[in-house]
Formats: C-alpha cells, sequence, structure tokens
C-alpha cells in the first residue's frame, strides 16, 4: 500500500468514526468503525470532512450499505433514543 493509500485510509476511518457517533460524548464502537468505514467511503466520500453531512449521507442511503453496516446503524439509533427516553 502507497503512503498515499495509508493517510486516506487512515483519514477516512478517523473521519467515518466521528461521522457516525450516535452523540458528541460517546466513542465510536470499533465494531461500527470496521463495518462501516468501507461504506462510507463509497456512498459518502464527496461528503468528507463535514461530519453533519457525512452522517446525513449515510442515513439517506441506509439502503445501499452493507447488512453489517445498517445492523451496526440500527443498533447504535435504538440506543440513542433509550439514552435520550432515560434522559426524560
Amino acid at each position: 500500500m502507497t503512503r498515499y493509500t495509508t493517510i486516506v485510509s487512515l483519514f477516512a476511518f478517523a473521519t467515518t468514526a466521528i461521522a457516525l457517533q450516535t452523540s458528541p460524548g460517546l466513542a465510536f464502537s470499533s465494531e461500527a468503525q470496521q463495518m462501516c468505514t468501507g461504506d462510507a467511503m463509497r456512498l459518502c466520500s464527496s461528503e468528507i470532512p463535514d461530519i453533519s453531512r457525512i452522517r446525513a449521507c449515510m442515513v439517506r442511503n441506509k439502503a445501499q450499505v452493507s447488512p453489517g453496516c445498517r445492523a451496526v446503524m440500527d443498533r447504535e439509533h435504538a440506543a440513542a433514543r433509550k439514552r435520550e427516553a432515560a434522559a426524560q
């Protein structure tokens, strides 16, 4: 792998991790990083580095993400809703 490819991959990984966070105070799971980085690069690379646009793009393209990424997105969304309900 060339140095450029490595740098781009690391940047994409970090950007995707931040973009798919369910809330600013929570760390992004390593499972979600593994499952969704490729989808984010494939579907939303034009949105990098705008975090909110990447997040919106992933949600908008949820039907096109891999089954593993979709499952992680669903779990994290459900967990976020549960936290919101508990906070009220």
